[in-house]
């Protein structure tokens, strides 16, 4: 079953189709996790919504319903009672259905590009690292003993001085090309103001799904790999990789310079050698904070004062070689100008995508910056 986002009810229509050797718990499944997605996590509305689409698409049968599916999420702890303060009830998603989730958009935001190989990249640059390539070259004075490839050694023996008076010799000994791991530290910054729900298009979720799909990407494949998620809205704070379902939009302005600062600061302390941001907003920036703490916003087209601050952190960024990717969801033309600016300031990217191929987009870049060689 898929679920494509089009008008309808809240927002969203959704279709499906009959998947094969699914069973009635899994079919079902695959659509709560969209639909605890699209609620931000409140169970409750996701149920009802799904109550819906079972009267409309008759995705039941009296041999296992929705209440059916909801007493199995209790069992295989997806789901958990909960007592909230005031003393009510209430039902929630546990862990296993958040990592359950960033599963899921991993495969529905990445599971048709090309996936390299299990474990971290590459860089282009051979010799003394700590990945096997499966090229061999001809042993030298001071090659590590652990890197003697023991079975191609063997054969170059036997193969040079016979099985019957079998010797092996500095000549016969090969070592396997290792290549360096690259390592990276991510930023990926998401614009949660007002504007990300505005003109009827919802425009945080696919957000959250990419951010969701990152987290799980780097979490599973390159674990020496960090990623920290920064929100932005009149301010800038971090949030945490199981807080992404919940994430929701507020009645805020956009303080970029804020997510820019945090994110900077957040960098600061990572060793790793490569590092960079990915900003995704669909809107101007309109409020900086000052230092007596009172908000300066102004909406009404590119405030001189707030861009210019902008341009600043850009320039800031670029001395510490932290390149900024900005995938830009409006079309704005004075938008893109101002983008375009900003990341002739960097000297970094620029993206403007819309929504679709958000993630693809994220996937590709992610990809080939972390390919960049550690130095030192």
């Amino acid at each position: 079953m898929v679920m494509k986002n089009k008008k309808n009810r809240k927002g969203f229509v959704f279709k499906t189709y009959e998947a094969e050797n699914v069973s009635p718990f899994e079919k079902l499944f695959e659509i709560f996790k969209e639909l605890i997605t699209h609620t931000s996590g409140d169970f409750d509305e996701a149920i009802d919504w799904l109550r819906s689409l079972d009267e409309e698409y008759k995705l039941t049968d009296e041999n296992y319903t929705i209440d059916d599916f909801i007493e199995d999420l209790k069992k295989k702890g997806y789901i958990k009672e909960e007592i909230k303060g005031d003393g009510t009830g209430g039902t929630k998603i546990t862990s296993k259905t958040e990592r359950a989730i960033r599963q899921q958009a991993l495969n529905h935001i990445f599971g048709k590009i090309k996936k390299s190989g299990a474990g971290n990249h590459k860089s282009k640059a051979s010799g003394i690292g700590d990945e096997h390539t499966g090229d061999v070259r001809a042993y030298q004075f001071g090659d590590a003993l652990d890197k003697v490839s023991v079975t191609e050694s063997i054969k170059n023996a036997q193969i040079n001085n016979g099985i019957d008076s079998f010797s092996l010799t500095e000549n016969d000994l090969v070592v396997e090309e290792t290549m360096h791991k690259s390592q990276m530290s991510t930023i990926l910054m998401i614009d949660i103001s007002h504007s990300m729900i505005l003109y009827g298009e919802d425009r945080i979720t696919p957000a959250k799904k990419v951010a969701m799909a990152l987290a799980e990407l780097i979490t599973t494949r390159y674990p020496k790999d960090t990623l920290d998620i920064i929100v932005f809205g009149n301010d800038a704070w971090p949030i945490k990789i199981k807080d992404l379902p919940y994430l929701q939009v507020g009645p805020y302005h956009t303080n970029t310079v804020a997510g820019l600062q945090l994110a900077m600061d957040l960098l600061r302390r990572k060793r790793n050698t490569n590092k960079q941001i990915f900003m995704i907003t669909d809107g101007k920036p309109s409020c900086l904070r000052l230092p007596d703490g009172q908000y300066y916003k102004n909406s009404n087209g590119l405030d001189k004062y707030i861009v210019d601050k902008c341009y600043g952190m850009a320039q800031q960024a670029r001395k510490l070689r932290i390149p900024i990717t900005t995938f830009m969801i409006a079309q704005d033309p004075y938008l893109m100008q101002f983008v375009k600016a900003f990341t002739q300031a960097n000297q970094g990217k620029a993206f403007y995508t819309g929504l679709k191929g958000l993630g693809e987009m994220i996937f590709e870049d992610y990809e080939t910056n972390r390919k960049k060689r550690i130095k030192g």
